[in-house]
């Protein structure tokens, strides 16, 4: 199923051209007045205030994004658990975050949008349900058999709403990359595998020769690259991934500013600018967007940008 009855299997627009994903779901909640300081982080809203995730979503379809990415990063069973939701009522917010994206691509359609739109359901790593930045470290403490029985259950629930494709992102260790590729086998539904980095190494310290190379041949994976780094790492990431695995590279950095887990906010000088889309795609990049901290404003520049880049 796709966001438009036309559109074609994001994977066959991959290898036919560039995508625009969106970019940062949570700063654009927060620009609309919502407050996100919570465990769940905007997974929160789900329950709470989904009209908003919609408004989210559809504000990035009409900057010029073609694939909206689900309100689920922070969305787990054992996370709700905690706030005491049980598992059905979880089972069926990680749906609803599916058909939010889906409910906002048909207004984007009623707005005048032609290109093809496409969902991707957001499966966050095993750091982001701990929402104490371990996201950022990776090494948990538990092996890939652990991680892997983690993962399943959520991404059983995010395909069986179908979406376009599952995005595996923020992964910052191979462990868990590992368990990700195994978990996903068999659910029917694409997937991409995007790493957050630190320079040429995962943010656990793996080379990113090694990350890469173990999406190479995994068949349900249709883009590899990185995610919530900071923009001076994307273009050689970008280069690797494209020689590594061959496939189709995700990219889509941070603002450049720095998240400071104690005080959940940023600080410093943003360093992202809509330039720097040339060199990524010049390095093989077909699927590029934005994550933390940029906006529907920068997503349209890209877009603009990505249009006047020859194919």
């Amino acid at each position: 199923m796709t966001g438009n009855a036309s559109s074609p299997a994001l994977a066959t627009a991959l290898a036919a051209g560039t995508v625009v994903l969106d970019g940062g779901l949570s700063n654009q909640l927060e620009s609309a007045g919502h407050d996100l300081s919570d465990e769940l982080w905007s997974a929160r809203l789900l329950a709470e205030r989904p009209e908003a995730i919609t408004e989210a979503h559809l504000a990035y379809y009409l900057a010029g994004a073609s694939v909206a990415i689900t309100a689920s990063y922070q969305a787990t069973f054992e996370g709700f658990a905690r706030r005491g939701i049980d598992r059905p009522e979880a089972a069926r917010l990680l749906a609803l975050s599916v058909r939010l994206a889906r409910d906002a691509a048909r207004r984007a359609r009623d707005a005048g949008v032609e290109r093809p739109l496409w969902v991707a359901a957001s499966a966050g790593p095993y750091g982001a349900m701990l929402a104490d930045g371990s996201e950022y470290r990776g090494r948990y403490g538990l092996d890939v058999a652990e991680l892997e029985r983690f993962h399943r259950p959520r991404l059983e629930a995010l395909a069986a709403a179908a979406p376009d494709v599952l995005a595996l992102e923020t992964v910052p260790d191979t462990d868990e990359a590992t368990a990700l590729l195994r978990a996903v086998r068999g659910l029917g539904v694409p997937a991409w595998l995007s790493y957050t980095v630190d320079g040429p190494r995962t943010r656990a310290g793996q080379p990113l020769e090694e990350a890469f190379a173990l999406a190479a041949d995994a068949d349900e994976i249709i883009a590899v690259g990185v995610n919530c780094c900071a923009p001076q790492d994307a273009a050689p990431a970008v280069g690797l991934a494209a020689r590594i695995t061959g496939k189709p590279v995700v990219v889509y950095p941070n603002s450049g500013e720095s998240w400071q887990p104690a005080s959940h906010t940023w600080s410093g000088p943003g360093t992202f600018t809509p330039a720097q889309v040339t060199s990524w795609h010049t390095a093989g990049a077909r699927l590029i967007g934005g994550c933390c901290r940029v906006g529907p404003r920068s997503i349209a520049s890209i877009a603009r940008t990505l249009r006047a880049e020859p194919v």
